[in-house]
Formats: structure tokens, sequence, C-alpha cells
């Protein structure tokens, strides 16, 4: 999609089947990818965008509603880092941790480590997810829920909610 300015805007992906195809197809690539972190900020819900994908690491560009939230999980196959790009947000581990970040903190979650978080109330959270596939071979979006359980992070279960998307309003 193309905006004012002529910057392109990425597909959302509104399931993990979409979120897989797209870093499959951006992996076939072998020559370098250039890509520009712009979204439309959500109303309501929360959007992932792949931005960038190789078959061992893929860069999303995520947005969460202002309140928005998802359960607590952990993947499997991959570490991931957040950078929080605007807004803020509290996250929270299995035994009652918790540690608030803000625009520009950066947060390293390891395969296997549980965690949830909760977007600050007052502007949408932006945040710039990198991650690295522990075994490129495996489904790197896998996760599990608290008890170990297969986990779909496009569920009703993760707190997933219709998106709305604030066509006045993008991150750039």
């Amino acid at each position: 999609m193309s905006t004012p300015n002529n910057q392109e805007i990425a597909p959302i992906a509104n399931s993990a089947r979409e979120w897989r195809d797209a870093m499959a197809k951006m992996a076939e690539k072998k020559t370098p990818s250039f890509f520009h972190i712009r979204a439309r900020l959500p109303l309501q819900g929360r959007t992932n965008q792949v931005l960038g994908a190789s078959p061992y690491m893929n860069v999303v560009l995520k947005t969460y509603a202002s309140g928005g939230e998802n359960e607590i999980h952990a993947h499997t196959n991959e570490d991931h880092v957040f950078v929080v790009l605007q807004g803020g947000a509290t996250f929270f581990g299995p035994r009652g941790e918790e540690r608030s970040v803000q625009k520009n903190d950066c947060v390293l979650v390891p395969s296997g480590a549980l965690y949830s978080f909760h977007a600050n109330e007052g502007e949408p959270l932006v945040m710039l997810r990198v991650g690295a596939a522990i075994d490129p071979t495996q489904d790197v979006l896998a996760r599990v829920d608290e008890h170990g359980q297969p986990f779909d992070g496009y569920s009703e279960k993760n707190k997933e909610v219709e998106v709305v998307l604030d066509d006045a309003s993008i991150f750039e």
C-alpha cells in the first residue's frame, strides 16, 4: 500500500499462516532486503507486519492499541528481541515478575522463557521484533502456554481481538 510520500506500508499478517508464508517468501531472496518502518496505528487490537526474513532471522513491526495485551507464553524455537519505538508496556513473568519499558528500551526473550505484556494506556505501542530461529527447519512461530501446551498467537486465548485501524494515524 502506498501513502502520500510514497513510502510503502507492509501488509498485515492476519494469521500465523500468513506470517509464515511472508517469511518463507522473503527468505528465498539471497540479496540484501530493504524496508521502511511504517504502520497504520490500531485503535483496537494489534498488528504484525513482516518486514524482512532469512532462513534464520525475521524482522516484524508490531503495533498494539492503547491497553492491548497478550497472554503468558513462550517461543520454543526462537530467541527474539523487542525494541520499543513508541509508547510503553509492562512485561510480566510466570512468577509475578514485572518490568516496565518505554521508548528506546529493549527486551531480549530467549527461547523457552515465559512472558506476557500489556501496552500502556494513552498511546499505541509500536515495537520492532527481531527473531532468530534456533532450528530453521522447524516452525519459528511455535509457542506454548505456561503448561507447555501448543498456543496459537492469533487466538482468543491470547487476547486477540478484531483490529480497527486509525486511518488518520501513521507511525513512522
